[in-house]
């Protein structure tokens, strides 16, 4: 992606230097580590999953100076998330709404958010809360060398966009509605609504990545694609069990989440992304 030199956006705030040391556990000691693992998704900011990801307990905070290449990272995703405020914000405009910009929290070892704490092991995720993208950027070697995906820069703005994605169904209120239906339904219909909201976010990832596709170098659909296949739900039970058991995919499969991002590249019309119709039916 040709990001350098460009603007950056000022709703980030960097954690990095800090990390906190603490109780931060789901359910206590490896098997809190253990479900962590076979929930390696990225999250859709869900209370739920971070409260089981809180601790309890003092935690004592260390203070450390950023590598040259962490403040480079830190400066691409700012760029990544500039490029966002600007595509929304036109969107939205088109659509004769006014787009409220998220902020982005890059951290280290764990965090503490308006969902509740949560570990790096979650993922990046999207607190509702507090219109809040959180990020550990050592998430991205993990997708690597535990998932199979490509390497490359555009692999994170994928995930980033992604992440924003969930922004916009909050404030256009897709996700409230889908919450009042999960909470309405079994568990089942509460998995295939939580698929449909992942496909949706997906969709948008590509929409915003056709408005953006001046700044694309060569190879970078193929990184989205390669991250979209590593977290799909199919893949990662593969991974982690080796079984697959489509009743409780909360994401959608591998090849969902690479048709939705592309269908949002190939189209950039945020009125082709009903991906409720899809997978309810």
């Amino acid at each position: 992606m040709k990001w350098r030199g460009r603007r950056q956006s000022d709703n980030v705030e960097d954690r990095r230097g800090s990390s906190s040391k603490g109780k931060l556990i789901a359910g206590g000691g490896i098997i809190g580590v253990i479900f962590v693992i076979a929930q390696f998704i990225l999250s859709d900011g869900d209370v739920s999953v971070l409260q089981q990801l809180e601790g309890t307990g003092e935690t004592q905070t260390e203070s450390r100076e950023l590598t040259a290449e962490e403040k480079e990272m830190g400066d691409f995703t700012a760029t990544v998330l500039a490029d966002t405020e600007d595509i929304w914000s036109e969107i939205f405009s088109e659509n004769n709404r006014q787009y409220r910009e998220p902020g982005l929290v890059l951290f280290t070892d764990a965090v503490q958010t308006a969902c509740g704490g949560a570990s790096a092991a979650s993922g990046p995720f999207y607190c509702p809360g507090d219109q809040k993208i959180y990020m550990d950027l050592r998430f991205f070697e993990q997708l690597r060398s535990r998932f199979g995906a490509e390497g490359g820069d555009f692999a994170i703005a994928y995930v980033m966009a992604h992440e924003v994605g969930h922004h916009v169904q909050n404030l256009l209120g897709t996700a409230s509605k889908v919450r009042q239906l999960q909470q309405q339904g079994n568990q089942t219909e509460a998995n295939e609504l939580s698929v449909a909201l992942e496909l949706q976010a997906d969709f948008y990832a590509g929409v915003w990545t056709k408005y953006n596709q001046q700044y694309l170098s060569e190879g970078d659909i193929d990184e989205a694609l390669s991250a979209a296949n590593a977290v799909g739900d199919d893949a990662i039970q593969k991974r982690t069990s080796g079984r697959v058991n489509p009743d409780s995919f909360t994401h959608g499969t591998s090849e969902q989440r690479k048709e939705w991002f592309m269908k949002g590249y190939r189209t950039g019309d945020i009125s082709q992304g009903d991906t409720f119709s899809e997978v309810l039916n």
